[in-house]
Parts: C-alpha cells; structure tokens; sequence
C-alpha cells in the first residue's frame, strides 16, 4: 500500500510522471536557442535574434530547424541573399520543407529572381512542401500562392 501511495504522490494528474531532462540535452539547448531567437526578435530586437541563432549554428552547423530559422529572421530583416542562402542549407537537410520553400521564395522574388521564385511556389502548390507548410505555419499558405498568381502575372 505504502508503495502505491508513493507512486501516486509522484504521478502527475494524467497519469504519467514527468520526465526530467538533463540541462545539457543537445535538442533541450536547440529548443532554447530557438525559443530565444525568436524572443528577440518579437522585441524587435532581429539583430539579438539573429545573433543568438548564429552562435547556436556554432554549434550545430547542420541543424536544420536553426538553418530555417535563420533563414526566416534573415528574410524579416530584409537581407534576402543571405535568407535565400540559408533556406537553401536548410533545404539541402530537409527537402520539401515548407516553411524554407516559403523563405527561399519569398527572397528570390525580393532579389527579382521571378522564373525561380515561381518554381519554388509551384512546389507548396501540392505535395510534401504543403503539406509541411500546412502543418507549421497554416497562414502561410495562402500567402505564398497569392504570391504565385502575382509572379505569373507580372511575368506574363
């Protein structure tokens, strides 16, 4: 009886114990990284962002969820050669991504790359691409294909 009393003092309500996480777990320290990236950024603060995002790269250079990130901050501080270099790395670990399908073009179409950036798009049209980017960021997707209709205007 003792034990079971025991156990249930250390169960959370659902059912399940908490699992306790060490301080220096590699995908503990990304999520941080992430997290305060971001943080910075919704002060205004993109170059504290984008710094914070850098020296997490350090570390992880191959990290496709900081690649992506940085891509995306990149692109919201309007430095779209480097955001479209970043979602391109970002791309290379993890095809069909949508959120960097998004960031790449978006910053193809700001440097005036509009054959590109329309093959891009065309690729969150369908497929895995939009699915990923309807799954991460719902909000996204009609604007990337408001953006399609407005390249293939313009472009014809």
């Amino acid at each position: 009886m003792r034990a079971s009393s025991t156990a249930q003092r250390t169960t959370s309500r659902n059912g399940h114990r908490p699992v306790a996480v060490p301080a220096n777990d590699p995908a503990m320290l990304l999520a941080r990284a992430r997290n305060a990236a971001y943080a910075e950024a919704a002060k205004g603060n993109l170059g504290g962002g984008l710094g914070v995002l850098y020296d997490a790269l350090q570390g992880e250079p191959m990290s496709h969820d900081l690649l992506s990130d940085m891509a995306a901050l990149l692109l919201a501080a309007g430095r779209l050669e480097h955001a479209a270099a970043y979602a391109d790395r970002a791309l290379q670990a993890r095809t069909q991504h949508g959120p960097s399908l998004y960031t790449l073009a978006f910053a193809l179409s700001g440097l005036g790359q509009a054959d590109r950036a329309i093959g891009v798009l065309t690729e969150l049209q369908s497929g895995a691409g939009r699915d990923s980017l309807q799954a991460e960021a719902p909000e996204l997707v009609p604007v990337a294909m408001i953006e399609l209709e407005r390249l293939k205007r313009a472009r014809a």
